[in-house]
């Protein structure tokens, strides 16, 4: 019998009470059943590896076409779906709200909102509007009744503003607002690590794995609540992908073909579905 939403999403919030997991993310249903599969906890969708999916570039991507992706992915599995939900698909916090809301129907057990415009010209909010869209997420999620948990992100450092303080401040001030969990991708020393672990606590803090040499077992001993790869896992996968097309349109021999995983150990995997 398939895992309930309801009781993904009490699994959900256990992993974010202890310790520290990671939170893989799958770019369509065979990738996250094979994450399943690997005994991986919770998964998070990932905007980008979802767009390429589909031909477009990141941020390209409709919130209809987010919403219908997310019912497959939490449907797909008996795993807990965190949603990469970009800036809500609204700039209004009473638009954010309303997609917010649409969200929560689709199964999933988390939902993060990001402080970017994608406006070169001005990349993040002002601080008081990125606030107030947090705060009308949490209210959106409160109003189901839905024990969905809300991430905050603050896009600082990925839009080229590496100020620290700025980004811990924004972060206390989403935890402030309702946010479950808080995460700044980009954000990669021991010591903004550090930092922001103990501005937000007891809150739990997501990090983005941004340098191979990062581990888990040094995120863990920082304190670090959960760990996402983001598109990493797709672009590993559109390596392969490309190395082997490139070979044969290019040099007309498929010798990449010799390190490709065998039909049948997939066939295996997916043998149960």
């Amino acid at each position: 019998m398939p895992t309930s939403t309801a009781a993904k999403r009490a699994a959900f919030r256990k992993l974010h009470a202890s310790g520290c997991f990671v939170l893989p993310n799958p770019w369509d249903v065979g990738s996250a059943r094979l994450l399943q599969h690997l005994g991986f906890q919770a998964l998070a969708s990932t905007s980008s590896g979802y767009a390429w999916s589909t031909g477009r570039a990141d941020n390209h991507v409709t919130c209809d076409d987010v919403l219908a992706h997310l019912t497959t992915l939490s449907a797909a599995v008996d795993l807990p779906i965190n949603a990469d939900f970009e800036g809500g698909f609204a700039d209004a916090p009473e638009g954010v709200a309303a997609n917010v809301t649409r969200a929560v129907a689709t199964g999933i057990a988390g939902l993060s909102i990001e402080n970017s415009t994608g406006d070169a010209a001005r990349p993040l909010y002002d601080d008081a509007l990125a606030v107030e869209r947090i705060r009308a997420a949490r209210a959106a999620i409160d109003a189901t009744g839905e024990d969905v948990l809300l991430v905050a992100r603050c896009e600082g450092f990925l839009c080229g503003e590496r100020d620290l303080a700025k980004t811990t401040a924004r972060l206390v001030a989403f935890a402030d607002a309702g946010a479950d969990c808080l995460y700044a991708p980009g954000v990669s020393t021991e010591a903004e690590i550090t930092t922001l672990v103990q501005a937000i606590a007891p809150k739990p803090l997501n990090v983005l794995i941004v340098q191979p040499t990062m581990s888990v077992a040094a995120l863990a001993d920082l304190g670090v609540r959960r760990i996402s790869v983001g598109g990493a896992l797709a672009r590993s996968a559109w390596a392969g992908f490309l190395n082997a097309a490139r070979e044969i349109a290019e040099e007309g021999t498929f010798t990449a073909f010799a390190g490709a995983t065998k039909g049948a150990e997939l066939n295996g995997l997916f043998g149960g579905k």
